[in-house]
């Protein structure tokens, strides 16, 4: 099972939802998924996230504020 580190970046209340890579660079989860919250990471959307391939996500230069995914 892959390993997922799930974040979210931003400003405070503009947050959007991220992951850290093998490289640990922010992707951008937006595109994927609206947010990061106990309602959106149920069993089949988190092994749909697992299935990702990191570098097909957007890269992130400049995260600014980084937190705690949920």
């Amino acid at each position: 099972m892959v390993e997922l580190k799930l974040l979210r970046y931003g400003e405070v209340c503009q947050e959007r939802p991220g992951l850290l890579d093998a490289q640990g660079q922010v992707r951008d989860l937006g595109g994927q998924i609206p947010d990061l919250q106990p309602s959106t990471l149920d069993d089949a959307t988190l092994a749909r996230l697992r299935a990702l391939d990191p570098e097909s996500l957007p890269l992130v230069e400049r995260p600014g504020r980084i937190g705690a995914c949920v």
